[in-house]
């Protein structure tokens, strides 16, 4: 039994709104890839990941380019099923005839039914074995954190669709918030803002492209330039304009408040003792909207505590995953799981 255990492939899935990473025990983070699928009228499946990826945006009206999952859950069943197929056969390769055991984060708000939806999505697309574990055990599991000291951990996982904040302690979430704003609605914002400021429409990459290479949390002395293309909302006809680091800052002001407010609302939880550990150790950040320039010294203003990105903050959930794979009996307490 033990030779058939060893056998079977393991695989972790950061199953996230914007990216699904899929992590193999050995090898590491093997697929990075846009949780994106592209949809004929007709139901089938076109493309998956970064071809599908390629698409939005760019369709004819037979073909529909968009992700499954919404704000960390799945919204459209069938095919983020198809989705984890397609992503499991690919990181496995030579082992696919292998049903492997399957361990996949989901945020710390999700309910037990979004849970169960998650564990049969898994199976249904080939897992022997399905597990899932909230986002933030698994960010501070894959940053390397002792989680399992009776020590206070504040680990701070900000995605494309929810930021998950928790209070980890004693292998266990204390207190943990879970709010739906993130690198989406961050993207929305800068759209939002080239459309009424500039009378520019612009699509999602190109508001993701702004956020990535001239986007901060802060405003800059020394401010980083973009030329951006879209259309002319008046004439109707494409159009460059060129846009600065401040203004982004202020187009997406509200986001970033709402995501500090719900740090500050799980420090107001914490019971004394873990919120002395946390002004000691610092906030960890993870997840791929953590790595906005400024964000964690936007942190450290508004609530004194010193904050600081994790290595390889995209990675640390997919990491995670991996990890407690590795060692289930160890983290047992902390993975639901279904046979």
């Amino acid at each position: 039994m033990s030779v058939l255990n060893k056998m079977v492939p393991k695989v972790g899935i950061d199953l996230g709104t914007t990216n699904v990473l899929v992590y193999v025990p050995g090898r590491g983070v093997v697929i990075n890839e846009p949780s994106v699928v592209a949809v004929s009228d007709t139901h089938e499946i076109l493309a998956v990941g970064n071809e599908a990826k390629q698409m939005i945006g760019r369709t004819p009206e037979s073909i529909r380019a968009y992700r499954p999952m919404k704000d960390g859950v799945i919204a459209d069943y069938r095919v983020t099923e198809a989705m984890l197929r397609y992503f499991l056969r690919k990181a496995l390769g030579s082992y696919a005839l292998l049903r492997p055991d399957v361990m996949v984060s989901v945020p710390a708000g999700v309910s037990s039914t979004e849970k169960r939806a998650v564990v049969e999505a898994a199976m249904k697309a080939g897992a022997r074995n399905a597990f899932v574990v909230k986002e933030p055990i698994l960010a501070a599991i894959g940053a390397g954190l002792p989680i399992y000291e009776p020590q206070g951990h504040m680990i701070v996982d900000i995605g494309g669709g929810t930021i998950d904040v928790a209070i980890i302690s004693l292998g266990g979430i204390v207190d943990a918030n879970s709010v739906k704003c993130a690198g989406n609605r961050i993207d929305a914002s800068i759209v939002d803002y080239v459309k009424k400021t500039h009378n520019l429409a612009i699509g999602e990459k190109t508001a993701e492209e702004v956020k990535i290479q001239i986007g901060s949390a802060l405003p800059l002395e020394e401010e980083l330039t973009m030329d951006i293309k879209g259309r002319d909302l008046i004439s109707g006809l494409p159009r460059t304009v060129s846009v600065k680091t401040n203004e982004i800052v202020r187009a997406i002001s509200r986001e970033l408040r709402e995501m500090v407010k719900a740090i500050k609302d799980v420090f107001q939880n914490t019971p004394p003792e873990l919120a002395s550990d946390i002004i000691d150790q610092g906030v960890i950040m993870t997840g791929g909207t953590s790595q906005l320039r400024n964000f964690s010294e936007l942190i450290k203003r508004r609530t004194g505590v010193k904050a600081a990105l994790a290595d390889q903050a995209l990675f640390c959930v997919a990491k995670g995953t991996g990890v407690a794979l590795e060692h289930l009996d160890t983290y047992k307490r902390a993975v639901m799981g279904k046979r």
